[in-house]
């Protein structure tokens, strides 16, 4: 007996028991976008697999517990799934897979290739949701980052580490402007993330920016309005992880996301389905949250780390620039770019209105003599713009104003030194060049 007891015991030495035991739930209640399971020991912001009907694996994100039963997200649109089906935990969690395999490719919110290139390695991970930092520790703005745009380098100097909101309405040349910053920038990378913008926008700007001279530093994730409003986010989340991950390596990252809204948007149905209540034109308490979220995330690192330059588009309907989403991001951002409507039918691009937009972090990065310079600038473009329905009308009467008179005269160096072709980069040297010889006071 005891020879017996004593096999059992090695033979028992010998197996490999698993400590993470497989668990799952059965899927209750579905309305082809959120799914309600019974309770399984699982967290907010955990992937799981649901069994469909046709024997395959749907994705669905836990956004939440009600009554004691899981809510489920599903990444998936209309997934054939019946009451009954197994839910279980997958191995996408709380962790995207980053490195140096990601420059030069085009992903989704998985971090999967749509480019038709190789596979990627996922060997290194970075949490979803970023890592902790103490605000104490980070670097001050203290150096401009050459985008490239004549416009911004000269009037509204970007700092590296500095966080700008770009607010248009539709067909002004938004994603012209980003495709611009995207490929004459000296960042070291760039990291593109287009949520909820049609497909064929996606095709465009991949076409326009990945160039074999940009390719090597360039990252975009991709995640267009047709998917899930979960995939819209979590494409927003890996953005952001990847943009982290370089600027802990030291690396001077530009950070393009196109478009805040469209994830707010994204935010807005998830919160709305999980019972949230709707407060201003509609949109619940987590959808600013998230904002702030993404937005805190960038900036610039510590002592030893780099930076992550972000722009972030912001969509006005109808032009509207009181919407929720344009006053939160107005409120956080280190400045804004607003895109005219009228200076875009009047041919000039950037169409950017020189007198509602602002850099907070300029003064501090450039000398007096580039400062008084750009002032000279937007002063008289306001002035001229203030006044062209006068002037058009033949209403204003030429030495009545000495002021308005000047903003005549060089109203046409004021358009020359704003309109770039897409084609033509002007370095920041250049544009503070021509902006001092032009316009200085």
């Amino acid at each position: 007996m005891s020879k017996v007891l004593n096999n059992v015991i090695k033979n028992l030495e010998t197996l490999e028991l698993n400590s993470n035991p497989r668990v799952s739930g059965f899927v209750q209640k579905y309305d082809g976008t959120i799914a309600e399971a019974t309770a399984f020991p699982v967290t907010v912001g955990t992937v799981c697999d649901v069994m469909t009907e046709t024997l395959s694996l749907a994705k669905a994100e836990v956004i939440g517990f009600r009554e004691g039963n899981t809510l489920l997200a599903m990444h998936q649109l209309s997934a054939p799934i019946k009451p009954g089906a197994r839910v279980s935990p997958s191995k996408e969690g709380h962790k995207f897979g980053v490195g140096e395999e990601y420059l030069g490719r085009v992903v989704n919110a998985y971090g999967q290739s749509l480019d038709d290139g190789s596979v990627i390695k996922n060997d290194e991970k970075w949490p979803s949701r970023g890592k902790a930092s103490n605000p104490l520790q980070r670097s001050q703005i203290n150096q401009p980052l050459d985008v490239g745009v004549r416009a911004i380098n000269g009037l509204f100097t970007i700092g590296r580490g500095q966080r700008m909101g770009i607010i248009a309405g539709s067909g002004v040349g938004k994603s012209t402007l980003l495709g611009m910053m995207a490929k004459y920038t000296d960042a070291e990378v760039v990291v593109v993330g287009l949520v909820g913008e049609r497909a064929r926008e996606v095709r465009s700007f991949v076409e326009d920016v990945i160039l074999p001279e940009t390719k090597e530093r360039t990252v975009i994730v991709a995640e267009p309005a047709g998917t899930a409003p979960l995939l819209r986010i979590r494409a927003a989340l890996r953005a952001t992880s990847i943009a982290e991950y370089y600027r802990e390596k030291g690396k001077q990252v530009l950070l393009i996301m196109d478009s805040l809204t469209r994830v707010a948007h994204a935010q807005r149905e998830i919160g709305l389905a999980l019972g949230e209540q709707a407060t201003t034109k509609g949109y619940p308490p987590s959808v600013m949250a998230l904002i702030s979220h993404l937005v805190e995330r960038t900036g610039p690192g510590s002592k030893d780390e780099g930076s992550i330059t972000s722009f972030y588009t912001i969509l006005a309907d109808g032009d509207d620039v009181n919407d929720p989403v344009v006053d939160s991001a107005k409120a956080i951002l280190d400045g804004h770019i607003v895109l005219s409507r009228q200076l875009a039918e009047m041919g000039v691009y950037p169409s950017i209105d020189i007198a509602s937009s602002i850099s907070r972090v300029m003064n501090q990065i450039v000398d007096e003599t580039h400062i008084n310079a750009a002032v000279s600038f937007k002063r008289a473009m306001a002035i001229y713009m203030e006044n062209r329905d006068l002037i058009m009308m033949g209403g204003y009467k030429p030495g009545t104003d000495n002021a308005l008179d000047r903003s005549i005269e060089i109203f046409p160096k004021l358009t020359s030194y704003q309109i770039q072709n897409s084609n033509q980069p002007s370095t920041f040297s250049e544009s503070k060049t021509n902006l001092i010889q032009t316009f200085s006071a």
